[in-house]
């Protein structure tokens, strides 16, 4: 009797730490300028957040930027209502979140996109170069008329990066390609303009263009548009956009930013939170490109067997893909 009631307090005990652990975390997610449903990059954030709603049970805030201004109040107003951890999804919530997490020096806090200083911060970076890499070669592989394209949204480095990846897995498949490239603006408003995108990918068309690449956010929905409609092939990102327009997306470059947010949620959970930067690449499957049903008859068996053999030389180290971000010079 005695071991079944030691037994018996235990489990007591134990469950209730667990209840008190899991009321301690109060997760919230910051989405920028584009939306959660914008069919990319917040999208992908969102989903990764459901996913952990999903599975554990455990409700979480949130909140879409409408402009800039609501950065830093949003993110002081979580962190005064204890939330954490809080993930801010873009690079253009950096000063935000080097302010608010030095006041709240208890709470966690990560970043999508970019580095932020502070011992609470959890930054997450992605090699874009790699992904981009692979549906760049995609793109030569199937080109026809020997133009592709890219559309960027924001003209910064991290779409640089982006466009340079690209570019250089078009060349290594198709080594006397012309390869055009537009960006969408120089504001934020850049992320959430298809009108505008679908003026660039057609004007991309109109210069021999078959396959164009979009790192736009929201303004991407418009690029996809512009080439089903012309009957052309778009390759989204982020988020898989192949389902947008089957048939017509050749593939879409996969960023999981997803699996970054559902991590810092878990981690947190479990009592396993580290700060610092993370990098992730293709050999930690933080970037890819999507295949389902909506494209694979798309890809032929020598395209496929092409782009594996890229990502082994990647994630091998023997094919080297350059980073825009640390060389502001495109070497393809």
């Amino acid at each position: 009797m005695k071991h079944l009631l030691a037994a018996l307090l235990a489990a007591s005990a134990s469950l209730a730490g667990a209840n008190a652990q899991a009321a301690e975390i109060k997760p919230a997610v910051i989405f920028d300028l584009g939306g959660k449903f914008d069919k990319s990059f917040n999208e992908s954030a969102f989903n990764g957040a459901e996913r952990f709603k999903t599975e554990t049970g455990t409700s979480y805030r949130e909140f879409e930027i409408q402009n800039e201004s609501q950065r830093e109040q949003v993110l002081r107003r979580f962190a005064r209502d204890g939330h954490t951890p809080i993930v801010a999804v873009g690079f253009a919530q950096q000063a935000a979140v080097e302010a608010v997490s030095k006041d709240y020096p208890d709470l966690q806090f990560a970043i999508i996109d970019t580095v932020a200083a502070g011992d609470n911060v959890r930054s997450i970076l992605f090699r874009e170069e790699e992904g981009s890499y692979l549906v760049g070669m995609l793109a030569g592989l199937k080109s026809q008329s020997g133009t592709v394209g890219f559309v960027g949204g924001m003209d910064i480095p991290l779409i640089r990066n982006f466009a340079c990846g690209y570019k250089g897995g078009v060349m290594a498949a198709k080594a006397d390609a012309k390869y055009l490239e537009n960006m969408t603006g120089t504001t934020a408003a850049a992320w959430n303009d298809p009108v505008r995108g679908g003026e660039l990918a057609r004007a991309q068309i109109d210069q021999g263009a078959d396959v164009i690449f979009h790192a736009a956010g929201a303004t991407g929905v418009g690029v996809l548009q512009a080439a089903a409609d012309a009957g052309k092939f778009g390759i989204g990102v982020d988020s898989n956009q192949n389902m947008l327009h089957p048939g017509r997306v050749l593939t879409s470059m996969v960023k999981r930013v997803d699996n970054a947010v559902y991590q810092a949620f878990a981690d947190a959970a479990g009592d396993k939170w580290t700060a610092g930067t993370q990098v992730l690449g293709l050999k930690e499957d933080g970037v890819g490109y999507a295949v389902d049903d909506n494209n694979r008859s798309l890809l032929t068996p020598e395209m496929t067997a092409a782009v594996e053999k890229a990502k082994a030389d990647i994630v091998a180290g023997t094919t080297k893909v350059h980073n825009y971000t640390t060389d502001n010079n495109c070497p393809y």
